[in-house]
C-alpha cells in the first residue's frame, strides 16, 4: 500500500525489441484481427472516431490519435488508446514513416495495464486487417497479387497474404526504384513465392486476383485504373490521398467497408472523393466486413464477383492486438514494470 493507504499500481512497459522476443506469428495476429472484426460485428466494440493533430510543421506529417474498447478480451474487456504518427519523409532520417505508442486499460477501474512501443501493432494489424478481408471476399485460388507500396506496411500486407493464398507471382511497385527493389528484396528473404518488381502500378495490378493499392501520394492520381479490375478480382485501396479513379465503384459488385462511420469521417482515405460525392452511400455499400465475419451477411457468393474492401484502421485491431501482446509478455515475463503510484 502507498502512504495514503491506496494499493500500489504497477504497469508493464513493453519496448520494440521486447516484442520482437515474442516471436508473434502470422496466422495468431490474422486470428486475433478475425477475432476482433467478428466482435465489431455483433456489437460487442465501442470505438470514438479517429482524431488528428495536425502540427506547424511545414505539412511533413500529422498524428492519429484512436482510442477503442473490446469487451471480450480479457476477464473485463480491455480498452486502450493509440498515438501514431504519419511522417512519410522519416525515411531519409532511417526512421520507420509510422511510430506509435499504445496503452491499454482496464475498463472498470481505469487502472493502466500497459505502454508498449506500437509501431508495429501498426504494421501487422494492417496486414491482418487485409487479410482478413481476404480470407473472406477473395477467391480461394487467387494466383497473381499485385501491391503498389513498398513502405509502412506494405511487408505485412504481402507476407499475410502470401501465408494465406498459393500465389504464383507476386509483383511490387512503388514510385521509388530504390524503394521497390529493396522492398522485393526483403520480402524474398522471408517468403519462396517469386516476387517480380515492375516499374509501374498498371504492370503491378494487370490480370491480378488481388490488389492492393497502398501509396503514398501527396496529391490525388490515379494508380489504380478502374479498367484493370477484372471480373473475380478483390481490390483493396487504403492509400492516406487517393489513388483510384471516381468510376472505380461502379464495376464492383460488392464494396465492403471496415466501419461505415469511420468511412464517412476525417480528411484522408482512398474513396474520400467517393464519399463525398455520394458514389459511397448506405446504398451503395454492401456490409461492414464485421456483418461477413460473424455471418451475418454472405462474403463472396461466386467466382466472378468483383469485390472491394476499404479499411481505413480501426483502434479496435489495434487493441485487439495490442492485447495478444501483452498476454504473451506475461506468460514470458518480458518487459519492464514501472510504478505508476
Amino acid at each position: 500500500m502507498s502512504e495514503q493507504g491506496q494499493r500500489e499500481i504497477w504497469l508493464r512497459f513493453l519496448s520494440g525489441p521486447d516484442i520482437d522476443s515474442l516471436e508473434l506469428t502470422r496466422p495468431e495476429i490474422i486470428k486475433a484481427v478475425d477475432d476482433v472484426v467478428a466482435s465489431h460485428g455483433r456489437g460487442e466494440t465501442v470505438f470514438e472516431p479517429r482524431m488528428h493533430l495536425m502540427p506547424n510543421n511545414g505539412g511533413v506529417g500529422h498524428f492519429n490519435v484512436l482510442r477503442g474498447h473490446v469487451s471480450n478480451l480479457g476477464a473485463n474487456g480491455i480498452s486502450g488508446v493509440k498515438v501514431v504518427g504519419d511522417f512519410v519523409p522519416n525515411y531519409l532520417q532511417g526512421l520507420p514513416s509510422e511510430l506509435a505508442m499504445a496503452t491499454l486499460y482496464d475498463p472498470t477501474t481505469g487502472v493502466p495495464l500497459c505502454v508498449m512501443d506500437a509501431t508495429l501493432v501498426t504494421e501487422v494489424r494492417t496486414g491482418a486487417m487485409t487479410a482478413v478481408g481476404a480470407k473472406h471476399l477473395a477467391r480461394k485460388d487467387s494466383k497473381i497479387l499485385g501491391h503498389v507500396g513498398a513502405r509502412g506496411t506494405a511487408f505485412s500486407n504481402v507476407t499475410m497474404l502470401d501465408s494465406m493464398f498459393d500465389f504464383d507471382e507476386i509483383r511490387v511497385t512503388s514510385k521509388r526504384p530504390e524503394s521497390r527493389e529493396a522492398f522485393a528484396e526483403q520480402l524474398r528473404a522471408e517468403i519462396s513465392t517469386p516476387v517480380r518488381v515492375v516499374d509501374t502500378a498498371e504492370e503491378a495490378f494487370d490480370n491480378a486476383d488481388i490488389l492492393v493499392e497502398a501509396s503514398r501520394l501527396n496529391e490525388p492520381a490515379p494508380l489504380l485504373r478502374t479498367g484493370v479490375v477484372k471480373p473475380g478480382a478483390f481490390v483493396v485501396p487504403y492509400g492516406t490521398v487517393s489513388a483510384v479513379e471516381l468510376d472505380l465503384l461502379d464495376v464492383m459488385d460488392k464494396v465492403v467497408v471496415d466501419d461505415w462511420r469511420e468511412a464517412q469521417s476525417g480528411r484522408f482515405g482512398a474513396l474520400r472523393p467517393h464519399v463525398d460525392t455520394g458514389r459511397l452511400s448506405p446504398e451503395t455499400l454492401y456490409a461492414q466486413l464485421g456483418e461477413i465475419v460473424s455471418g451475418q451477411k454472405p462474403g463472396r457468393e461466386n467466382d466472378d464477383e468483383r469485390i472491394l474492401l476499404w479499411h481505413r484502421g480501426l483502434s479496435i485491431l489495434d487493441v485487439a492486438v495490442a492485447h495478444l501482446i501483452l498476454t504473451k509478455a506475461e506468460q514470458a515475463d518480458t518487459g519492464t514494470m514501472l510504478r505508476y503510484r
